[in-house]
């Protein structure tokens, strides 16, 4: 009698361990084209996009992490851009295309003290960087201002350079 009672609730109990397994779909953010990780370096750059100084010559930074994520609002034409305070202490909410992986913003509120700065010729590039590992990488570059910053107009260049690629975690890309 008690093997009649238990096989059924044995049968039960694998059913529901099994159904229990199915995987839901999740998804993704409205930013998640645009949202990443990246190591990026900056230099100094004319109107013409060529180099006038090196990050060796002006702040010997290196490289650092920049982060690029989606707003509370979810809204994929827009997305904060944020330094964690590596470079020029940055971070603001700037304008995104999702669709051709551009942006911008012109007088950016930064978060992180009272002053503006102007992002501009923003890119992500799908697969367009090599990682030093060897790998292909995202690439991320634009053009970046700041109202409280003397060095251009004193050292005669037009703009910081800022680009790399999508950070991979891997030892051999630091």
């Amino acid at each position: 009698m008690k093997k009649i009672f238990l096989l059924p609730l044995l049968y039960l109990f694998g059913t529901l361990l099994i159904s229990s397994c199915e995987k839901d779909d999740i998804g993704g953010t409205n930013g998640e084209k645009t949202a990443g990780e990246w190591y990026v370096t900056v230099v100094a750059v004319d109107e013409a996009g060529n180099v006038v100084y090196e990050d060796d010559e002006l702040f010997g930074i290196g490289h650092f992490h920049l982060d690029t994520y989606n707003t509370v609002a979810n809204d994929p034409n827009e997305m904060w851009i944020d330094d964690n305070t590596n470079f020029w202490e940055t971070k603001g909410k700037i304008s995104v295309d999702p669709n051709a992986l551009t942006f911008s913003g012109e007088d950016v509120q930064n978060e992180y003290y009272d002053s503006q700065f102007t992002v501009t010729n923003g890119k992500i590039l799908l697969k367009a960087a090599t990682t030093p590992s060897g790998m292909p990488a995202d690439s991320i570059v634009f053009n970046l201002n700041f109202s409280d910053d003397d060095y251009p107009k004193e050292l005669g260049f037009s703009s910081y350079l800022v680009s790399g690629y999508r950070y991979t975690g891997f030892a051999g890309d630091e």
